[in-house]
């Protein structure tokens, strides 16, 4: 009877204990409704509304009804008029379509023909997702499951014209591993003096909280880029993932990225009081990071709330820089917008985290 006194008495301890650490609570309940969210409203494998660019050469009644037939199947949403061939590419490596529609400017003569392509799909391979949605909504040679007409559709993949899942995971990781690592090692790296008490002597020396900070971040800067050069030479190495962009660009991006995990990391580290909270924490951003990113689910599937919450999210635009980088050869002045997206996030992270450091420290 008395030990089972004692058992009680401890588990209403900790039940208390769980009622004061309103965090862990929280992630009792938000962890499930969230989960429960994303999978049910967010992650759609029915792809919808995948950008599209059209460039009729022919611009006759004709082409445009084709055109209309496609974009009537509602995968595609054609948000890009193009000059040529070499523009839908160009706008293709820059992120900005999934699809190229080109129609030749002999179309109607093609068009009457049999066994003979009249129109091109050009998709984007490095995504695999889009793919699989373009492939199910006209095939080459076959009819058309949205009208009676023969569709006369020749698909052309880039940047992975064998389908290699691979090729579109691979770079992936590299967003999936340093959002867990980066995020996690500096949030507990800073907690952790904080239950030591060594944040307490750092501030009797004439050390600053902004080059504190500094300081602590840069070791994990390097333990990043030996993450991301691993998991590049692996994804060769095993994978043959290949890198069309250049090396520079890899790095620049990775960079920016790893810095805008740190950032988030100190933040973090501002709301937790232990090394565990810090964790859950970092696992709470994760989640969400991995499922509507595009990392593993189409992002063009996911309602329009859904989006809005994923470009709040580092890694949704990492995962647009690293693929356009490496798989589509896509430069940084391509890809700008991204780049500015995560700068942004770095300095309105950075300032959030130095001011509620010091707001501890007062």
């Amino acid at each position: 009877m008395k030990s089972l006194q004692r058992i009680l008495a401890i588990f209403l301890k900790e039940i208390r204990q769980l009622r004061r650490d309103r965090l862990t609570f929280g992630m009792i309940v938000g962890i499930p409704v969230i989960q429960l969210l994303m999978f049910g409203y967010a992650i759609n494998m029915d792809v919808r509304h995948i950008p599209a660019g059209v460039a009729d050469m022919s611009s006759t009644a004709a082409s445009r009804e084709a055109v209309m037939d496609l974009a009537q199947s509602q995968v595609i949403d054609i948000v890009e008029q193009a000059s040529d061939a070499q523009q839908l590419e160009l706008l293709m490596r820059e992120g900005k379509i999934s699809v190229g529609i080109y129609v030749p400017s002999d179309y109607d003569r093609l068009s009457q023909q049999t066994g003979r392509s009249a129109i091109q799909l050009m998709v984007d391979g490095s995504d695999t997702v889009v793919q699989g949605a373009v492939a199910k909504m006209v095939l080459p040679g076959r009819t058309s499951p949205y009208n009676d007409r023969p569709p006369g559709t020749e698909t052309r993949i880039y940047y992975n014209p064998e389908r290699r899942s691979p090729v579109n995971t691979v770079p992936g990781l590299i967003g999936v591993i340093l959002t867990m690592t980066m995020i996690m090692f500096t949030a507990v790296a800073i907690v952790r003096e904080r239950e030591r008490g060594n944040l307490e002597l750092l501030i009797t020396t004439p050390v600053r909280s902004s080059e504190l900070m500094l300081a602590k971040v840069l070791p994990y800067v390097v333990i990043g880029l030996i993450q991301v050069s691993l998991v590049l030479l692996l994804g060769h190495l095993l994978f043959e993932v290949p890198l069309r962009g250049t090396l520079f660009d890899v790095f620049a991006v990775s960079l920016l990225f790893i810095v805008a995990n740190l950032a988030l990391g100190l933040v973090i580290s501002t709301l937790v009081h232990t090394q565990f909270q810090a964790m859950q924490l970092t696992f709470f951003i994760l989640l969400p990071s991995i499922l509507l990113s595009g990392f593993m689910f189409p992002f063009d599937g996911m309602p329009r709330p859904a989006q809005m919450i994923a470009e709040i999210l580092p890694m949704t635009h990492f995962m647009r820089l690293i693929r356009g980088v490496v798989l589509r050869g896509a430069t940084l002045p391509e890809l700008s917008f991204e780049v500015l997206v995560l700068v942004g996030f770095i300095v309105v992270a950075m300032a959030l985290a130095i001011l509620r450091f010091n707001k501890r420290l007062d």
